[in-house]
């Protein structure tokens, strides 16, 4: 009688880890396909400083020095709104065209 009980618990329990490995295996299989959407790209883009402005009676070369420096201060912030831009359009590119 104890060789039937030991017979019929490791029957169990064999049974029991078949059950929980066909468990696991089937658990996470689906027939919809998922697929992933890349992010839509966001409606604030990298802050740019503010530019300087000017008083009414101000001398020509602080004029000219605060023109210079709005000049700098615009275009190296262009050049990081376009580079961010084409970083943003070739990770979608990337993520778009993996199979």
């Amino acid at each position: 009688m104890n060789e039937n009980q030991n017979r019929t618990s490791t029957i169990i329990v064999a049974v029991l880890l078949l059950l929980i490995i066909l468990a696991t295996c089937t658990g996470c299989s689906t027939t919809v396909p998922v697929t992933a959407k890349f992010p839509e790209r966001p409606k604030a883009t990298p802050a740019c400083p503010q530019l300087d402005t000017v008083k009414d009676d101000v001398k020509i070369s602080e004029f000219i020095n605060t023109v210079t420096k709005n000049y700098g201060t615009y275009y190296e912030c262009a050049v990081k709104v376009d580079t961010w831009n084409e970083w943003y359009d070739t990770q979608k590119h990337i993520f778009e065209n993996i199979k």
